[in-house]
């Protein structure tokens, strides 16, 4: 199997000007809005109209695996968290789906690599498993290239069936303890980032965890890096230091930029899959928004190279795509507001 790449028609370049136009008419000051201007118009683009269609249908889904790079002690959590973790995404109890209920959003979690068997979960947790974990990314690949092709290939499979269901908004999430190594890894082999740069406390580590978590991600970094501390080839670069849940969470992201849906990004994570997603379909971060800025210091860089500036700024760091939920009601609101909100011209007319 191989992967192809392919360029992303971007949102629609006439209607943003329209939305600008109508923006510009509204009954306020002249920017008065903000960001919400801006997210207003990035919408309607998105959609291909103007005003833009109410945002009712959110749908986010959340990825879990378990990585082996756990092991060698860069999380303050065991990996059996992983498991429980889903267990309570099934039964509505995880924080991202205290949000997304309050915000009338669909939740779907999916095993991805989770090590363990689950059992007493739906038969759709399970249908797209692909592994039990991956390797531990300081001393060996974390998973095969065929793996990492196919995890590709399930990813759109699972993309796709959001938007055939009916999402106008996608939110991607995760669930992995350790997972911020491998996302640090990636972000800093698709960029070139020294590794004390990128590596954060990801669950809340100490002092001794963060340092060992930064001595790792350089081993893994110098095992796999070319000697400008890149990795150019972006299926590759999962091989090396992703796995198999974050092959997914590219593959998901690219097909909605190639199914034309917008998606609300969430931490490192997220965005490490979008800075693989972005070289998988040239474009894609076209149809990405950032719904907050977590506390990691490799989703600041992965947000520079994006060109995103996050909504939110709240010192998050749960993951589970509960950042991007807090941000949905900003831009249903600044889809609202470019629709329903009166025009200056017709306030003045007799």
């Amino acid at each position: 199997m191989t992967t192809q790449t392919s360029t992303i028609t971007p949102p629609d370049a006439r209607v943003h000007a329209l939305a600008l136009e109508r923006l510009d008419g509204l009954a306020k000051p002249l920017g008065a809005l903000g960001r919400l201007e801006q997210v207003g118009a990035w919408l309607a683009a998105c959609q291909g109209v103007c005003p833009p269609e109410p945002i009712e249908h959110v749908r986010a889904v959340v990825l879990a695996g378990d990585h082996g790079v756990t092991a060698s002690g860069v999380s303050a959590y065991p990996s059996d968290v992983t498991a429980a973790m889903v267990h309570a995404f099934v039964g509505g109890d995880a924080g991202v789906s205290v949000l997304a209920r309050q915000h009338g959003a669909t939740v779907r979690v999916l095993d991805i690599g989770v090590a363990a068997d689950l059992h007493g979960v739906p038969a759709d947790v399970t249908v797209h498993k692909l592994t039990r974990s991956s390797g531990s990314i300081d001393v060996t690949d974390a998973i095969s290239r065929d793996l990492a092709e196919r995890a590709i290939a399930v990813g759109a499979e699972i993309a796709d069936a959001e938007v055939d269901a009916g999402a106008q908004l996608l939110v991607l999430g995760d669930m992995g303890i350790g997972n911020t190594t491998p996302s640090s890894a990636i972000v800093a082999a698709t960029l070139g980032l020294a590794p004390e740069t990128v590596v954060g406390r990801g669950t809340g580590i100490d002092d001794g965890t963060h340092a060992r978590k930064r001595d790792v991600l350089a081993r893994a970094l110098a095992r796999a890096c070319d000697d400008r501390g890149l990795i150019e080839d972006p299926v590759q670069r999962l091989t090396a230091l992703g796995s198999a849940d974050l092959a997914v969470g590219a593959g998901f992201l690219a097909q909605a930029a190639r199914r034309g849906v917008p998606v609300l990004l969430d931490g490192v994570i997220a965005c490490a899959e979008a800075l693989v997603a972005a070289d998988l379909a040239p474009g894609a971060q076209a149809w990405f928004l950032a719904g907050h800025r977590s506390t990691e210091p490799a989703q600041t860089h992965a947000l520079d190279a994006l060109g995103l500036e996050p909504l939110l700024d709240l010192g998050m760091r749960l993951g589970e795509g509960s950042g991007a939920m807090a941000a949905v009601p900003l831009v249903r609101s600044a889809a609202l507001l470019l629709r329903e909100m009166a025009l200056l011209a017709d306030l003045a007319a007799p």
